[in-house]
């Protein structure tokens, strides 16, 4: 069923006739976001999700190029991962079929929306649209299907004038059949508790960036103590 999802996609794209490279689009959004070799940031984190009250949380995210990923957070563990947009990259890591669908305008901002189709059927993507607005390099949407997690998408914002292709703030809405976490916090958002999950889980994710420091350098010794502490 994927593969001729995928095949009816391409047929109807290609009918469509491409008016852009996408593979030119991807790759000045890759240059642009190169530029930041690493930063820190702080987020603000609102959860509205339907089956469960989740507090306002804090966290500290550590990013280094290529990949590398922390996220510090008091109280309370069940961060999103897809919803954190620690980079844009995340989305283009595995090999893929980047296709010119057509320009829209997302919040005044011109857009030109390109699918991502991944190439192996192992990863857990089936389908990813991105809204690239090529005059700041930047993707202002994202809509993605998987295997295991239903759907979400990111609406993401800038600061008028931003140096760096890195938002001040976002909306992650997802859409999912069962969730990876089993556990909730407690009321003074401490320690967690089992919980059933229902069926159907809708939520949004409300976050707000704040502080951001780049390329002032972090050492690997932060990523290697997050995955130690992980393995425990």
């Amino acid at each position: 069923m994927r593969k001729i999802f995928l095949i009816l996609i391409l047929f109807s794209i290609t009918c469509l006739g491409q008016s852009k490279d996408p593979k030119m689009i991807i790759k000045n959004l890759k240059d642009a976001f190169n530029k930041v070799r690493d930063y820190t940031v702080n987020v603000d984190v609102k959860v509205d999700v339907n089956f469960i009250k989740v507090p306002e949380m804090n966290a500290k995210i550590y990013f280094k190029q290529p990949d590398k990923v922390h996220i510090e957070s008091k109280g309370f563990a069940m961060l999103p991962k897809d919803g954190m947009y620690t980079s844009p990259l995340s989305f283009l890591k595995d090999e893929y079929t980047p296709l010119y669908v057509k320009d829209e305008v997302i919040d005044n901002h011109n857009t030109s929306v390109i699918k991502i189709i991944p190439l192996n059927d192992k990863g857990n993507l089936i389908l990813t649209t991105l809204w690239v607005d090529q005059s700041k390099e930047v993707i202002r949407k994202v809509e993605s299907t998987t295997k295991t997690n239903g759907t979400f998408s990111l609406y993401l914002h800038y600061e008028y004038n931003f140096k760096y292709p890195l938002p001040d703030s976002m909306v992650f809405s997802f859409n999912s059949g069962e969730i990876n976490s089993r556990f909730d916090p407690d009321e003074a958002g401490g320690a967690v508790r089992k919980r059933k999950i229902p069926k159907v889980i809708e939520g949004k994710v409300f976050i707000r960036y704040s502080s951001y420091a780049v390329n002032k350098g972090i050492p690997d010794s932060i990523f290697e103590k997050a995955k130690e502490k992980s393995k425990k």
